[in-house]
């Protein structure tokens, strides 16, 4: 065998091990894993070294320091695991180490993205135009579908951002929900129109923009609505707010970081109506498609307005063939996300996504449940994957989510909402069985009790 072989085979010895053992050790890393990192504390070598012996440091010391969020006990941030598959094409993949910006460049990444550009559209039941861009994540999918809705409503008023800036331009109007994410804020800020620059719209409990206190604006319009609210899942009421976007010629744009998966299950469908009227949706791949990080994607009703944003010139680029990936988003050299994404959707098909999304939700609703029967105060209406607790007064609560993240079981994170502190549970993971579910709640409920939060039975 020869070193390079030696090399990888190890290396997936490794990685296999890690993968078999991820469901049973505790979620956070112990104190002593975390002290055992001042092993890569060391200067830069001056010689080369064997790459076995680097390859055994980074496994030996490294894989412990590890967050199990693969695993099926992890609730935080909306992070899903990896699919098998999704793990087997990512390792292929990284050994074609492909760059996606051309067909030229790659004739498999451009013939995988044309298909799965296609399953994504029959999956969401978008228009047949949609077209749909990989990136980093939500944050740059936010990014780019605004950058591309900003340069086409300046552009009906004669304006072209690309050639001239933003300097002098019209007055462009951004309205969002109280309850926007913070990362959609970023984005706006990242294309220079602002985070403090909209018109802010009130929600209800649940963090639903309210649709009939839409502000009263005039000139061009961009709105971002909201497809699954980071604490409560709660899905904007999208046909009226499609409604006054159309009757003011703006454009509509859906964050739907996890949420817009929900287009997939059919028993979502009360969640998502009139959500496909909307311009352009940003989602996630490593999110609830469970797929390696990192898989955002950007989907527009009218492609063009993409290349009218990101279209590069330079006499060396071929002409066009096909679809090109460096003409239709931010980056020009980029890792073929599609091939991720197209051994996740061949492999589950439109069935398996449903089931995904729906076996999520129902476990879900099935924690929300047992933990609000023990008497703890569960603060949303869960109608998707989002849980969200409270123990009482807030004291008590941040000690809960603390026993809970040093008890290792499961993993939930902390966040406030309407001016209490709350613990949330995330339910993405494809491998979260009803056995996991059942075993993070006795791990909630008896760190409960060790605080006070509910009475000892």
């Amino acid at each position: 065998m020869s070193e390079r072989d030696a090399l990888l085979a190890e290396a997936a010895r490794r990685a296999r091990r890690y993968v078999d053992g991820v469901d049973q050790r505790p979620v956070t890393p112990s104190q002593a894993a975390l002290a055992d990192l001042h092993r890569f504390d060391e200067p830069l070598p001056d010689s080369p070294s064997d790459p076995l012996e680097t390859l055994a440091l980074l496994d030996d010391a490294g894989s412990p320091a590890t967050v199990a969020s693969t695993g099926p006990r992890y609730f935080g941030f909306v992070t899903g695991g990896t699919l098998p598959i999704a793990l087997a094409s990512a390792w292929l993949g990284s050994a074609w180490d492909q760059n996606a910006a051309l067909p030229m460049m790659s004739p498999i990444a451009a013939r995988l993205h044309d298909v799965t550009r296609g399953w994504l559209v029959s999956l969401f039941g978008l228009p047949d135009t949609t077209e749909v861009a990989f990136v980093t994540g939500a944050t740059m999918a936010n990014a780019t579908a605004l950058a591309a809705a900003r340069d086409h409503q300046l552009a009906r008023l004669g304006w072209d951002v690309q050639q001239d800036g933003l300097a002098g331009a019209p007055a462009l109007s951004v309205v969002v929900g109280d309850r926007a994410h913070s990362t959609l804020l970023k984005a706006l800020g990242l294309i220079g129109l602002g985070r403090g620059r909209v018109h802010r719209v009130p929600a209800d409990d649940q963090g639903r923009l309210r649709a009939e206190l839409l502000p009263d604006v005039v000139g061009p319009v961009i709105v971002c609505a909201q497809a699954g609210e980071v604490n409560t899942g709660a899905f904007d009421p999208f046909p009226q707010i499609a409604s006054w976007v159309r009757d003011r010629g703006g454009w509509l744009h859906v964050d739907g970081a996890f949420g817009l998966w929900a287009l997939a299950d059919p028993t979502r469908a009360h969640l998502v109506r009139g959500l496909r009227e909307a311009d352009s949706w940003a989602t996630d791949g490593h999110k609830w498609l469970n797929v390696p990080y990192d898989s955002g994607m950007v989907l527009l009703r009218s492609p063009e307005n993409l290349r009218r944003s990101f279209g590069s010139v330079a006499g060396y680029l071929p002409p066009a063939g096909g679809f090109e990936a460096m003409h239709h988003g931010p980056e020009s050299s980029q890792r073929a996300r599609q091939i991720d994404v197209w051994a996740v959707l061949r492999s589950l098909g439109r069935a398996g996504v449903a089931d995904l999304v729906a076996g999520a939700c129902a476990r879900a609703h099935r924690i929300g449940e047992a933990l609000a029967d023990a008497g703890l105060e569960v603060l949303n209406d869960v109608v998707l994957n989002q849980v969200l607790v409270a123990a009482g007064p807030d004291p008590t609560t941040a000690r809960l989510i603390s026993a809970v993240q040093q008890d290792g079981t499961c993993w939930c994170g902390p966040t406030t909402w309407n001016g209490r502190v709350a613990m949330r549970l995330s339910v993405s993971g494809w491998n979260t069985t009803d056995q996991d579910a059942e075993q993070s709640v006795e791990a909630i409920l008896r760190c409960a009790r060790q605080v006070g939060a509910v009475p000892v039975r």
